[in-house]
């Protein structure tokens, strides 16, 4: 047992990774049920949502589960940004017949709240984690007080440094492969960011707390691999995006069996930040990085309606195809068999 699973309970030293929009209760239900930490991403579920999934979880285990939420400072409006971005994709509107009226604006993902502390308050989860820094001082010591351990992303050592002084008991070090958004916070320099094994083997000098990688760990040797470096644990997303426990649409199980999911890029087309995903066709002909986009996370909305009906006709034009640099380990397995393999022989 390492030092990260007697920290949170757990028989494993695995987490799964909380993936916005491809999974649900199930998918943490199975790994919690198999010995690992099970994630459940609350940024886009509202705090009925949230209540429901939760009890999901408890009715079916009893073992330790992980609330993820988001932790970024909402941009200040702007119109003008705003009408650059729907310019920009008017063109492809008209291409599917749709009303460019019509086109949704909003945040898409929601920050930490009070609200949202309010909730932990009540359903006290065994363990929260942060994407994207970490909540205010007063909330975050809300979260503490409800005996959660909190466990927070970082990209570079400032940002796990700055994460041990605020008393998280673990950071998560993610490297340049995972796939989705990048938990960047303190800058937004893409120059600072590095490998999974870089950065796990200089956090883990650095830091006195444990380390927990993620990005690239895909089976049990690149789990092995992070463990021999002195992580706690490994963190795994990509690899659990074709169980039948994942909630993965049909184009984007499609993208990731195929010989396209060798080809993925940082985009911040899709939320306005910078995420892995697989290339398709607005990043082939905006660029992956295209100023046209607002800031994080105001680009999903306008997005929805081309991506609903792009879907519908089995493209994925317009569809955030998350994906990590390493897509071996996808299997079509259920997801608590995958987790024994990924465990396998350490």
């Amino acid at each position: 047992m390492t030092r990260f699973s007697r920290l949170v309970g757990v028989d494993l030293p695995l987490v799964q990774a909380p993936m916005a929009g491809v999974q649900a209760s199930a998918l943490a239900i199975a790994v919690c049920q198999a010995g690992g930490l099970g994630s459940l991403p609350c940024a886009m579920l509202t705090a009925d949502q949230i209540r429901a999934e939760v009890a999901a979880i408890r009715a079916a285990t009893s073992r330790p589960f992980n609330l993820n939420f988001f932790a970024h400072t909402p941009p200040a409006p702007d119109a003008l940004r705003m009408a650059v971005w729907h310019s920009a994709l008017l063109p492809y509107y008209r291409e599917l017949g749709l009303d460019p009226a019509a086109i949704p604006s909003g945040p898409g993902r929601a920050p930490f709240t009070p609200e949202a502390a309010d909730l932990l308050e009540e359903l006290r989860p065994p363990v929260v984690s942060f994407h994207f820094g970490l909540p205010a001082a007063d909330l975050l010591a809300r979260v503490r007080a409800t005996g959660a351990r909190i466990l927070a992303s970082a990209t570079t050592i400032e940002e796990a440094l700055w994460l041990q002084a605020r008393g998280v008991d673990a950071v998560i070090a993610q490297g340049i492969e995972a796939g989705g958004h990048r938990g960047i916070f303190l800058a937004h320099d893409l120059s600072t960011q590095s490998g999974t094994m870089a950065l796990v083997s200089q956090l883990v000098d650095a830091l006195q707390v444990p380390v927990i990688a993620a990005g690239g760990i895909a089976d049990a040797r690149t789990l092995r691999a992070a463990l021999s470096l002195g992580a706690a644990a490994a963190q795994v997303g990509t690899a659990y995006m074709l169980c039948p426990e994942a909630t993965t649409s049909s184009v984007h199980r499609a993208a990731i069996r195929s010989a396209r999911s060798q080809h993925t890029v940082l985009t911040r087309l899709f939320s306005g930040g910078p995420a892995r995903g697989i290339v398709n066709r607005l990043i082939r002909e905006l660029g992956p990085m295209s100023a046209l986009a607002p800031p994080f996370p105001l680009a999903a909305s306008a997005l929805a309606p081309l991506r609903s009906l792009a879907e519908s006709l089995g493209r994925d034009d317009f569809s955030p195809l998350w994906c990590g640099q390493n897509p071996s380990g996808c299997a079509e397995l259920p997801a608590a068999e995958l987790t024994r393999a990924l465990v396998a022989a350490l």
